[in-house]
């Protein structure tokens, strides 16, 4: 399915707000390991229906990288009714961050019932 692109910094916190876990995978243009990681990530998360993926190039919408402290790319951040959760950035070990989400994503899901 993949990730919804998006090229609003107001769009994406209204979505990290209203959506019980959302994902945002930060990317800049011409990286070659923001776009080589993306199908990895986009594969952990068809796994999690419940989650929200979004994906924002930050030298197209600048903002986003000031409101994030983003910093290098790409940076993958995952949120909790609106709060973060996990940051991980640059070189991702995807076995480590596939785990980490799970952890959280069940917690939050085993909290609900």
């Amino acid at each position: 399915m993949g990730f919804v692109s998006y090229d609003n910094l107001e769009e994406i916190l209204e979505e990290i707000d209203h959506q019980p876990i959302a994902f945002l995978y930060i990317v800049t243009t011409g990286c070659s390991v923001c776009h080589g990681l993306q199908p990895q990530v986009e594969a952990i998360f068809e796994k999690f229906p419940e989650v929200h993926g979004m994906v924002v190039d930050s030298l197209e919408v600048p903002e986003v990288a000031r409101e994030f402290q983003a910093l290098t790319a790409p940076v993958l951040l995952l949120f909790v009714e609106g709060k973060e959760y996990l940051r991980k950035a640059r070189m991702i070990n995807t076995k480590d961050f596939e785990e980490d989400v799970k952890k959280i994503v069940h917690g939050y899901i085993e909290s609900q019932a």
